[in-house]
């Protein structure tokens, strides 16, 4: 794994940013700028917000909402998995029986 560290120009509404980063993340830097500027833009374009720095606050506060929301689904998800694979090694533990062994 590098550490070698470079500066990349990232775009939002029209403006340049230089951000250092780590060689390696530099496509999923200009990913992420990608969306934000994407994000940034819907909002200005609704009208019902004004200011760069406003704008910037609410696409932020969109996008952790969306990534929280992710996370509890799929915490959710995963609850409900081993629920479903609990339920299975009881029914094939009831299957085999108590005096018959699983061998791989």
């Amino acid at each position: 794994m590098s550490t070698d560290k470079l500066t990349t120009t990232v775009n939002i509404l029209d403006k340049d940013y230089l951000i250092n980063c780590p060689s390696e993340e530099e496509a999923a830097l200009l990913e992420a700028a990608r969306h934000l500027d994407n994000r940034m833009r819907e909002i200005r374009s609704s009208g019902k917000v004004i200011g760069i720095e406003r704008i910037a606050v609410m696409a932020a506060l969109n996008i952790a909402h969306e990534m929280l929301t992710r996370g509890r689904r799929n915490i959710a998800q995963n609850s409900e998995t081993q629920e479903q694979i609990n339920s299975m090694l009881e029914r094939l533990d009831g299957a085999l029986g108590e005096n018959h062994e699983l061998k791989f």
